[in-house]
């Protein structure tokens, strides 16, 4: 066996490669090699266990992730580019659209995003508040993440409103009219086809005798499920993750999965990655000091490969203005005068130093003063490309293409530019092709003759602009209804007096189009072609001198990504596919990896990076944990602690502050009851350190009677030290937990 390329791995990484059989949970710590265990053992199985590349899947949680998985797993041996790795939904699309016909489904189907489901439950709630149908829309997907139903009991563990069940299989069902899925169906459905259908099932099985999952913290209770119907007795099943990295719980992951893992697939074996090649021991000492706190946890004890170095900093400072002079001075000082323990021979650089912080909102006061110092920054998380106006509506447009039926893209561009069809007349439209075949296109024709003159003649270049994007594709377009369209739109034009020519409202605007707005290889020329004979490109160009060359430059970007796609039916579903997988999984859409520039980054953002030096803000009781928090809240804020400082290689950096101001006053503060559960010898301070941490003293007994703001009176029936958390029992036979430093409750002396 030619091994060479298993020789850089070390002992536990190398047993993690070999082993083959019964099912394996690689429990991988920060910097700890994952991915070149990950993606040596595809090529490993390939290689030395003679497995066809066809045959294995891998999945992760974001594109970057498995692009690289896939480009590292090649360079080992070439033969793995015929293995399929790919994100959870974008191996979801894939399984749809192969068997689409399982699913109930046409393979044109298009991805609904979250602006997409809110316009479809603002048509099923059209009396709702926008607050309340995000909320219904949030809870939806939360229930499809733990593969609820309509009809399951538990669905009230989501949304405990009564009309939620309602809503959620009215929302179903109209889904399922319109023929489009949304993310969370993504998962759920490849479930249920697999359930419903089981000798299908058992066929499918044969296809993937290696599943691989990278990230399995990450998963939520629907992904689970998928993976157990994926694998059958003969499937090698090995997951790799981090229990204490597990930090997306709001987004349904489930910390649970790689807990339980080894209970609910018999046999499991366990190998520990603890080896850390990225931060130097201090930092890894701040983080274990935290993390060990946790009851939910397998247990591992990170080694740090690169020894000793710098001893993280807390630093105590009077209020958040200084917060930010303190974090500004450090990044220039380090820059400006050149000093670096580990690099005495190039110079640091802005790109080394990351601030993070617990919510976006804090990053105002570090942009502000960065940009006063001329301090380059990059903030990750602004708007995203294709979240903005005029990219979603060309892309409505790309959607009625493919699938005549999308509801939602239609109303969001049947009267933009306004040409007459306005809600009333768009809701005829939806109720006609809801009486037949759902193809609204057909509907409109059917109901254009009906309408006002104008709305009739705007409804018809509509059509006949949609038409022409079809007929660009080779969609088959019925040669009669050309031939009507086109005579209705030349006996509109006849009825009307010419127009004296417009003269252009911006002479560089108009030569920015003629220059600039081009179609090229492959699917562009749908694009320019839909947007142009829409009008919508001169919408947006006419929005104002300097947004709308902007808007007409993402335009024009939209339909150069769109080249890499064959002009075809097919090219148009890849090309919507993978927009919808990319600007909703992908985590690097705004880096800038070439500029020399801070990152201002929240702490959950920073999951899979890694920086030489690393601030950790707003470090205070109640920001960071959140206020009141217990149980496993508290334990998801200790996690999140633990990602934030295994970011830090070199230098570590926590600030905390004496006042701050939330919800528009000025508060005092107490640090972080984190810096109570740092172990000191790995910490040194800054500043005036608070000589009392008396919050953090639970000072209750089991017994004391106590009353509530809300719940009333009641006894502390449990105490978890450890945590400071108490369970009470309210006299109303209710029972609840709480901080032991929570203000609601007040001790009721009882001498």
């Amino acid at each position: 066996m030619d091994d060479a390329y298993l020789k850089p791995l070390n002992p536990e990484q190398r047993e993690a490669v070999l082993h083959t059989g019964k099912p394996l949970l690689i429990l991988a710590g920060a910097g700890s090699g994952k991915t070149r265990v990950i993606t040596t053992k595809i090529a490993y199985l390939i290689r030395e266990q003679g497995l066809d590349p066809r045959s294995i899947l891998a999945v992760t949680f974001t594109n970057k992730a498995a692009r690289e998985m896939a480009e590292r797993a090649r360079l080992i041996d070439g033969r793995a580019q015929f293995a399929m790795l790919r994100t959870f939904h974008s191996f979801g699309a894939w399984f749809l659209r192969r068997y689409s016909d399982l699913a109930g489904l046409e393979s044109g189907f298009t991805i609904y995003d979250d602006a997409d489901t809110l316009a479809l439950l603002s048509l099923i709630r059209e009396k709702g508040s926008r607050g309340e149908i995000k909320s219904y829309a949030h809870n939806i997907a939360r229930a499809k993440d733990y593969f609820l139903n309509p009809e399951d009991s538990d669905l009230s563990l989501i949304d405990y409103r009564k009309d939620f069940r309602r809503v959620y299989q009215e929302y179903e069902e109209r889904l399922g009219q319109i023929g489009n899925v949304d993310f969370g169906d993504l998962i759920k459905k490849p479930v249920e086809v697999l359930r419903n259908n089981p000798k299908f099932a058992e066929r499918f099985r044969e296809r993937f005798r290696a599943v691989l999952v990278d990230e399995y913290q990450d998963a939520n209770i629907a992904q689970f499920e998928l993976l157990r119907e994926l694998c059958g007795p003969e499937t090698y099943l090995c997951v790799v993750g981090d229990d204490d990295q597990s930090i997306y719980r709001f987004r349904g992951a489930e910390v649970r999965n790689i807990l339980e893992f080894p209970d609910r697939f018999a046999g499991t074996e366990v190998i520990r990655l603890e080896r850390n090649y990225r931060s130097v021991a201090p930092i890894l000492g701040v983080a274990s000091s935290v993390i060990a706190r946790n009851r939910g946890r397998l247990g591992k004890t990170l080694i740090p490969e690169r020894g000793k170095g710098k001893q993280p900093v807390w630093t105590f400072l009077p209020n958040q203005e200084e917060e930010v002079n303190f974090c500004a001075e450090l990044i220039e000082s380090s820059v400006k005068k050149n000093f670096s323990h580990t690099e005495k021979s190039s110079d640091p650089k802005y790109a080394d130093w990351a601030v993070l912080y617990r919510t976006n909102a804090q990053s105002l006061g570090f942009e502000t003063e960065f940009l006063r110092r001329r301090i380059p920054y990059r903030v990750v998380g602004s708007l995203k490309f294709y979240e903005r106006e005029e990219i979603k509506d060309a892309l409505a447009l790309l959607a009625i293409v493919a699938n005549p039926k999308d509801e939602v893209a239609f109303r969001r561009v049947v009267n933009k530019p306004a040409r007459g069809v306005g809600p009333a007349a768009a809701a005829r439209i939806v109720s006609e092709a809801q009486a037949s075949d759902g193809n609204l296109l057909t509907a409109a024709r059917r109901l254009a003759p009906e309408l006002s003159a104008k709305a009739k003649s705007g409804l018809t270049n509509f059509l006949k602009a949609i038409k022409s994007g079809q007929a660009f594709l080779g969609i088959s377009v019925s040669t009669q209804l050309v031939i009507e369209l086109t005579a209705e739109a030349l006996e509109q034009t006849e009825k009307k007096p010419k127009k004296q020519e417009r003269k252009p409202k911006n002479t560089s605007t108009e030569n920015q189009k003629r220059e600039h707005l081009q179609s090229g290889e492959g699917l562009s020329g749908c694009v320019i072609t839909l947007i142009e004979n829409t009008g919508i490109a001169e919408y947006h160009l006419d929005h104002d001198e300097i947004a709308g060359n902007q808007r007409f430059n993402n335009l024009q970007e939209l339909a150069n990504a769109a080249s890499l796609y064959p002009a075809s039916e097919t090219g148009l579903t890849l090309f919507l596919e993978h927009i919808e997988l990319d600007r909703s999984l992908d985590d690097d859409k705004n880096t800038d990896e070439a500029r020399d520039a801070v990152t201002l980054i929240t702490f959950h953002n920073t999951k899979g990076l890694e920086f030489k030096r690393v601030i950790m803000t707003g470090l205070e009781q109640g920001v960071f944990p959140r206020k009141e928090e217990i149980g496993e809240e508290l334990e998801d804020e200790r996690r999140l602690f633990y990602v934030g400082a295994t970011r830090a290689m070199d230098e570590l950096y926590l600030c905390s502050t004496a006042l701050r101001r939330l919800y528009g006053r000025t508060e005092p503060m107490q640090p972080s009851q984190f810096f109570y559960e740092i172990n000191r010898n790995y910490l040194r301070t800054i500043g005036d350190e608070p000589q009392d941490p008396e919050d953090f003293d639970v000072g209750w007994e089991i017994g004391n009677r106590l009353f509530h703001e809300e719940q009333g009176y009641g006894s502390v029936i449990d105490i978890q030290e450890a945590d400071a958390v108490l369970r009470v029992r309210f006299d109303t036979g209710k029972e609840m937990r709480f901080s032991g430093q929570d203000r609601r409750l007040t001790r009721i002396n009882e001498e």
